[in-house]
């Protein structure tokens, strides 16, 4: 039996998962997490995201632990979110890892968060060979596997998604996250499907998001900012952003000539997101599958997942040679584990 601890820590999320696997079966013992939220009207700052993280550490570990009715000592390896993410936020995850390292003699596996996100759905959903539409905070970004790598067919030119969502959200005048916030106004301006136009931006395969969120504040600025109008603004607002993931997805789908779809990243937990990219898929007689909210959003269970995948192959690092990356594209690794 094998066991593996995971370390998430790239942004607003501290989480540890732990996982087991005997005679070829996986079994998610412990998904535990604390998530930073930051005051009224500001967005992430690292350094507090990282200070949050370091305060809640021993505390996460301990509920993992109880949750998965082991011992510190039944653990084989620790797996941590290695990059890409927020330098302050990684540097406090590695230094748990290390520091959980020291104390059980164990390897370290650095595993990348984007490819973490797209292993647990391609595990959950049971498909072999997807697109990848993978949407966050942070990242947005079609992938699909090619040649040993997950090759990035396009993605966003400027912020991810679910930033362009906070964002907007936080203009408005709501709280962090954005995303559930404006997914729960978009429910109540489609009643009126009053669509405003806004930015739609596609080149390529590529993406850009910020021109439609300065466009959407511009114009509650200049309204009389009333629940109707702001109603019908995120309304819109969704319905643009989404159309522009769907046609880039579609995109892929048609080049690659692939038949499975997986949708994952926290904003993959949108209704409309998966109705649209759900629609488009059945017109194309391809699979769809949106990994599950607590999968989807950033956890350590994802993390520890892509670190069995690697521990056959890899016993990890010593702590004197674990590091993390910020800038760790998808594209960057080798996927030794699907040779």
């Amino acid at each position: 039996m094998t066991v593996i601890l995971g370390i998430e820590s790239t942004a607003h999320t501290f989480g540890i998962g732990i996982i087991h696997e005997n005679n070829g079966r996986i079994e998610f013992l412990a998904n535990e997490r604390s998530v930073f939220k930051p005051e009224k009207g500001f967005g992430i700052e690292p350094s507090l995201c990282a200070k949050h993280h370091q305060e809640v550490a021993d505390a996460v570990l301990e509920k993992a632990l109880y949750k998965a009715g082991i011992s510190l000592d039944k653990v084989n390896a620790i797996a941590y979110s290695c990059g890409p993410g927020l330098p302050p936020c990684l540097l406090a995850g590695l230094e748990f890892a290390k520091s959980l390292s020291r104390q059980l003699h164990l390897g370290l596996l650095p595993v990348n968060h984007c490819i973490a996100h797209i292993e647990i759905a391609k595990f959950f959903g049971q498909l072999r060979d997807p697109v990848v539409l993978y949407v966050s905070g942070g990242n947005t970004q079609v992938i699909g596997y090619a040649d040993q790598r997950y090759r990035v067919f396009g993605e966003t030119m400027d912020i991810g998604v679910g930033n362009a969502l906070d964002v907007f959200a936080r203009e408005i005048g709501f709280e962090f996250p954005g995303g559930p916030v404006v997914e729960d106004l978009w429910k109540r301006g489609k009643e009126r499907n009053n669509y405003i136009d806004l930015p739609y931006v596609v080149k390529g395969m590529d993406l850009s998001f910020t021109g439609i969120v300065s466009d959407a504040v511009r114009r509650y600025k200049k309204s009389d900012r009333s629940k109707e109008f702001i109603e019908d603004l995120a309304f819109s607002f969704s319905e643009t952003v989404f159309a522009m993931l769907t046609e880039v997805t579609e995109r892929a789908l048609s080049h690659t000539r692939k038949n499975e779809l997986i949708l994952t990243g926290g904003v993959g937990a949108s209704v409309r997101l998966q109705d649209m990219l759900s629609i488009m898929c059945r017109d194309r007689n391809v699979s769809f599958f949106a990994c599950p909210k607590e999968y989807a959003n950033d956890n350590g269970a994802m993390i520890a997942y892509n670190g069995m995948l690697l521990y056959p192959i890899d016993k990890g690092l010593s702590v004197d040679k674990a590091d993390f990356n910020s800038t760790w594209r998808t594209d960057d690794i080798d996927v030794i584990w699907m040779r």
